[in-house]
C-alpha cells in the first residue's frame, strides 16, 4: 500500500525528471507514461500488464523515431519516459490515437510535456476530454464528486484486462 505522502513525493520526483530530461534533449519531445490505477496500491501483477502493454505500443509507434527511454518500476507506480523528434502536437495524436484504441487504452495515461513542463491537452490536437471509465460522463467529473465506487471501478479495471490476456 502506498501513503498519500508516498504519491506526493512520486510525483515531486517525477517532475524533477521531467524538467531534467526536457533541459537535457532541448528541441526534442518528452512523453512520460504511467498506469490509471485507482487506489493506494499502484504496482501490482495488473498494473505491470498494463504498462508493458502501453510501453510496447509506444514503442511500436515512435519505432525509428525514440532518442531515448528510461524505465521506472516503483511501488508508487511504473514510469516510462520516451523522448522522440516529433514535435509535441503529432506526437500527442499518436498518443491520444493509442489511448482511443488500445483494448487497455483508457489505462494508460500518456502524457506529451511541452517545452515548460506543462502536458500538452487532448483538446488541443482534436480529442475530447478522457471519459470515465464506467460511464460516458468526463473522467475528472466522476473522480471528483465520487461518482462510482472503489470497488466498481477496480472490477471494471480487472474485467478489461481479463479480456486483454484472453
Amino acid at each position: 500500500m502506498v501513503s498519500l505522502e508516498e504519491l506526493l513525493l512520486s510525483r515531486d520526483n517525477r517532475r524533477q525528471l521531467q524538467v531534467q530530461l526536457l533541459s537535457e534533449f532541448k528541441d526534442k519531445t518528452l512523453i512520460c507514461l504511467t498506469v490509471v490505477m485507482p487506489g493506494n496500491v499502484k504496482r501490482n501483477g495488473n498494473s505491470l500488464l498494463v504498462a508493458k502493454a502501453a510501453k510496447e505500443e509506444l514503442l511500436k509507434v515512435f519505432d525509428g523515431h525514440i532518442i531515448y527511454m528510461q524505465d521506472k518500476d516503483l511501488q508508487t507506480g511504473y514510469e516510462f519516459y520516451l523522448i522522440t523528434d516529433f514535435n509535441n502536437i503529432e506526437a500527442k495524436k499518436l498518443c491520444c490515437g493509442i489511448e482511443e484504441t488500445h483494448p487497455l487504452g483508457r489505462l494508460f495515461d500518456i502524457d506529451v510535456l511541452d517545452r515548460d513542463c506543462i502536458p500538452i491537452n487532448r483538446e488541443q490536437v482534436g480529442y475530447g476530454k478522457r471519459k470515465c471509465l464506467l460511464c460516458d460522463n468526463e473522467a475528472r467529473f466522476c473522480m471528483r464528486n465520487f461518482t462510482h465506487t472503489q470497488e466498481e471501478i477496480q472490477q471494471h479495471i480487472n474485467e478489461m484486462i481479463a479480456e486483454f490476456k484472453i
